[in-house]
């Protein structure tokens, strides 16, 4: 597994939820949960916030692996980001990973899957669009 200085400094908010990089996967991260109390919304069953929370982590994650790339950097700032919720998240790890569907040169559109056990039905997704703008400094 290749390490990516942009990748492995998760946020605060990602590190305080326990998400971390798990494994590459043609060159886009996949990002891990494991369940806990700080996930915990309704007993044995993730928050939303934190599903959300890893839905977005991971899309980020995919946009900054592709930026580093093409040897890129920007600052990220969300247009927007829809998650849909498709099955609650049991007491057992959980994983994303984001897709870049569309990157122009100032914004990017990112769709986004998180599952448990089966990669094939996800728990919930997320689509994702993003300025890229050029660092302060």
């Amino acid at each position: 597994m290749a390490d990516n200085p942009e990748i492995d400094a998760l946020t605060p908010y990602a590190r305080s939820l326990g998400i971390a990089l798990d494994a590459w996967e043609d060159g886009t991260p996949i990002l891990s949960v494991p369940f806990d109390e700080t996930v915990e919304g309704r007993p044995e069953h993730y928050h939303g916030g934190a599903t959300g929370g890893l839905l977005e982590t991971a899309g980020y994650a995919a946009l900054r692996a592709e930026l580093a790339r093409q040897g890129r950097s920007a600052m990220l700032k969300p247009i927007n980001i829809t998650v849909q919720y498709l099955a609650a998240g049991k007491s057992r790890t959980s994983y994303a990973q984001g897709r870049i569907t569309k990157l122009g040169r100032r914004s990017a559109n990112i769709t986004v899957e998180a599952w448990q056990d089966d990669r094939n039905r996800p728990i919930a997704t997320a689509v994702m669009n993003v300025i890229m703008a050029e660092p302060e400094g």
